[in-house]
């Protein structure tokens, strides 16, 4: 028998105020159709003022619980993936501890940017793995409009908010196709942190600074990266690309999604794509996909799925799971 993590639930949350591409050649230099070429991005979701990331990451815990019919207290632990918490600290994870009613286990956020939730999965199914815990919830959740230049249209049209939330619960299985998580796969390159970062913190500058991009470079190494980790982790569980029934990959941007579904040899028709309505949400695009395709009866038990992102640092990854 073998210990493994199952997803039982996932839910999302999406702000009410959607921007649309238009919107943005109001104060810049730019169009609907120069935003959804280059991007595949129609619209985002941008927080209400007053509107925290903990909002959004409770509301997708919530809902994840909902579906997975649990309460608060069945969790052994919340991990949140974030680049733009409330506060240097608390963590998010344990606002949202607080916000369930939770009065067990523990709660800690992850940061890895864009690829933060997968880090946070995998962390995640270690724990479960090891034992520490038997219930873990991973969020995903993100206010990037709260570190936009809006006066760089390279950057500030491509981002938005919201969150996702999967509830992973320890089974043993001695099951030939067994579901849950079957294999992981992260890296890291800090050589590369200058080419996506945010020029600001609490110990630099005091401030919370923007984001700055260096769009080509980090496309560049977007889809050699993302093909070879999903590679990897397909090759330690001995899975062939044409077995997959989705690929989940981070939304950042399509022709980087499309490309490392060529290279795979993937059909558009097994990606679930949500950068259209949702832009980049960073550690909250997967999740919310995940969540999204979930809602709408696309993912079925015992489907084969891949997540795959890479995010600033330059941190990047890949999880393999059985729905």
């Amino acid at each position: 028998m073998t210990r493994r993590s199952v997803v039982r639930g996932a839910g999302h949350r999406l702000p009410e105020r959607v921007v649309e591409n238009a919107e943005f050649s109001a104060t810049l230099d730019t169009s609907d159709a120069w935003i959804t070429s280059r991007s595949g991005i129609e619209r985002r979701h941008f927080a209400a003022e007053g509107e925290c990331t903990s909002d959004l990451a409770l509301a997708a815990a919530r809902a994840a619980l909902a579906d997975a019919g649990m309460a608060p207290d069945d969790l052994d632990a919340v991990i949140v993936a974030t680049s733009t918490p409330d506060f240097t600290f608390p963590a998010v994870a344990t606002m949202v501890q607080a916000g369930l009613g939770m009065t067990r286990g523990f709660a800690f956020d992850m940061q890895a940017v864009c690829a933060g939730f997968v880090f946070a999965l995998a962390n995640a199914d270690a724990l479960i793995r090891g034992g520490a815990a038997d219930r873990v919830m991973v969020i995903g959740a993100e206010t990037f409009s709260r570190i936009m230049d809006w006066t760089d249209r390279s950057t500030c049209v491509l981002f938005g908010d919201g969150a996702g939330a999967l509830i992973l619960e320890a089974i043993d299985s001695a099951d030939r196709a067994p579901r849950g998580v079957l294999a992981t796969d992260l890296h890291s390159d800090g050589r590369q942190g200058g080419i996506l970062h945010v020029d600001g913190g609490v110990s630099s500058t005091q401030t919370a600074g923007h984001l700055r991009m260096q769009g080509k470079e980090v496309f560049r190494h977007a889809v050699e990266k993302l093909a070879a980790t999903a590679t990897a982790v397909l090759r330690t569980s001995g899975v062939a690309p044409e077995e997959l029934d989705w690929l989940v990959p981070h939304q950042a941007n399509l022709r980087i999604i499309t490309g490392t579904a060529a290279k795979l040899g993937l059909p558009m028709e097994r990606v679930v794509v949500t950068v259209q309505d949702h832009g980049n949400t960073s550690a909250a695009s997967i999740p919310l996909a995940l969540s999204v395709a979930h809602a709408d009866g696309r993912l079925k038990p015992g489907d084969l799925v891949l997540t795959e992102a890479i995010g600033g640092g330059l941190a990047w990854g890949s999880v393999l799971l059985r729905w």
